[in-house]
């Protein structure tokens, strides 16, 4: 009997534990955009070290994937850097499901060229010529006599879709352009690459590469939070109904003091 009695209590022992591993296993996932991808890293990284018994995953893919995940319960956010669109409301509406949308930071998309390109400063105008195939080489805009090679994001960039709003006014860009999966892809290729251009995320500008002007106007802190930059928008972290349990207490201290204060030094611009 008391064999019995041991493993009984043996199995008991067991299924607590194995109960325990499970519940210290249970994650809180991020998926989607490559712009806010840096702040939602550093964010969770800090979280986690606030609240050791938290388990963060994160991971890029583009605002369209993350919404999508969002939708198929896959995530429990979705990263974004742009609004939602009217297609996904309707999907998340099909499975009983609302999208909350909260606002994280502010962004530029920031126009770059490689270093030894002379260009300092384009119009919206000139961009959109650019981006859509009307004017090809840089002795158009002021520059060097030299074929323009137009990089872009792809498609399912929440970027991508922000850029032809703000920038091209829904034109789509041209067919020859480069199209690349993330802001780090864009940056490499164009600092390797002489006569290219490109946009990125404020915090993925860098010494590698030259931001231009837009309208005479650069993308910082100020003209971003004020919204004279052109092409200033919201990233956002999305939800399905309201933030509650442990993605509320995340989303709660993005907004934090603590939270901006990491936002900043990703280096793009506090949503206050």
């Amino acid at each position: 009997m008391k064999k019995v009695k041991v493993l009984c209590l043996s199995a008991a022992l067991l299924l607590v534990v194995g109960a325990n591993v499970f519940a210290q296993k249970e994650k809180l996932t991020l998926e989607g955009s490559t712009t806010l991808l840096p702040i939602a890293q550093s964010a969770a990284e800090k979280y986690m070290d606030l609240n050791p018994s938290a388990n963060l995953v994160v991971r890029g893919g583009g605002s369209g994937v993350g919404i999508t995940s969002l939708i198929d319960g896959i995530c429990d956010i979705a990263n974004s850097s742009r609004e939602i669109k009217p297609a996904e409301i309707t999907a998340a509406q099909a499975k009983k499901k609302q999208i909350e949308v909260i606002a994280v930071a502010k962004d530029g998309i920031t126009v770059i060229v490689s270093n030894n390109n002379p260009v300092s400063n384009l119009t919206q105008s000139q961009i959109a010529d650019i981006y859509t195939g009307k004017v090809t080489n840089w002795s158009q805009v002021g520059g060097k006599n030299e074929k323009i090679v137009v990089v872009s994001r792809d498609s399912a960039s929440g970027t991508f879709e922000a850029f032809a709003e703000l920038a091209l006014k829904g034109q789509k860009v041209i067919a020859g352009a480069l199209m690349q999966s993330s802001n780090q892809a864009i940056v490499s290729l164009v600092s390797k690459t002489s006569g290219a251009i490109g946009y990125v995320g404020v915090g993925y500008a860098s010494q590698s590469i030259k931001a231009v002007k837009v309208n005479g106007i650069a993308a910082d802190k100020t003209t971003v939070q004020n919204g004279t930059y052109p092409f200033s928008r919201d990233l956002y972290m999305c939800v399905i109904g309201k933030p509650k349990g442990e993605t509320k207490k995340f989303i709660d201290f993005v907004l934090s003091p603590q939270g901006q204060a990491i936002v900043e030094e990703q280096g793009f611009v506090s949503i206050k």
